[in-house]
Parts: C-alpha cells; sequence; structure tokens
C-alpha cells in the first residue's frame, strides 16, 4: 500500500521558514513527479511547486524565489523550503506523486495534508 504523508507544518511569524516533507512508503517502482500544493477553505487546490525524477522545477508566481522544492530520490521524499512566509501563504499544504507502485499501474497519489499558519 502506497502513502504519502507530510510533516513540518505547523504556525510562523511572517517573515519567517518553514521546510515541509513528504514521504512515499510502501512498494515503489519509480516516482515521476512530485508536486506540493495548497488550498484554503473554500477556494480551489492550487499547485506551488513541482519537481521532476531529473531535478527540473517550477513554481507558481507567487512564491517565486521564496519557495524551493527539492527531492531525495533515494529516500523517496521531497521537501518545501519556504522561506520569506507572508500571511497569504496560510494554508493546508498538499503533497501530490506521480508514481509507479510494484506491480501496479502508474497512478496518481495524495497525501492528508500539513496545515502551514503564517500570523503574528
Amino acid at each position: 500500500q502506497v502513502q504519502l504523508v507530510e510533516s513540518g507544518g505547523g504556525l510562523v511569524q511572517p517573515g519567517g521558514s518553514l521546510r515541509l516533507s513528504c514521504a512515499a512508503s510502501g512498494s515503489i517502482f519509480n516516482i515521476y513527479t512530485m508536486n506540493w500544493y495548497r488550498q484554503t477553505p473554500g477556494k480551489q487546490r492550487d499547485l506551488v511547486a513541482s519537481i521532476i525524477s531529473g531535478g527540473g522545477t517550477n513554481y507558481a508566481d507567487s512564491v517565486k524565489g521564496r519557495f524551493t522544492i527539492s527531492r531525495d530520490n533515494a529516500k523517496n521524499t521531497a521537501y518545501l523550503q519556504m522561506n520569506s512566509l507572508k500571511p497569504e501563504d496560510t494554508a493546508t499544504y498538499y503533497c501530490g506523486a506521480d508514481l509507479e507502485p510494484v506491480g501496479r499501474a502508474r497512478s496518481y497519489y495524495w497525501g492528508q495534508g500539513t496545515q502551514v499558519t503564517v500570523s503574528s
């Protein structure tokens, strides 16, 4: 059973930093893309950052220059380093991964989400 588990959320003051982690567990053959999304109540889930297996990255304009996505392929883990946080970054952050489990079809998996609150 493949699972994605996020960690690292919490309460931080404006201008502060947090580092989120997303660990994929289970029998995994390959992970293609790992993504971070965020969602606030009543709004759609928006893509924040993406990283492919080779290391190429993409970011939403709202986080460029402040957030950095990375991954450790040996650990099947993605990270989101968030610096210069603003109150508008407050959201539930979700990890998503396009991956192929061993012996099963390639599919998209979601984590359960971790809350990030930026407030003084």
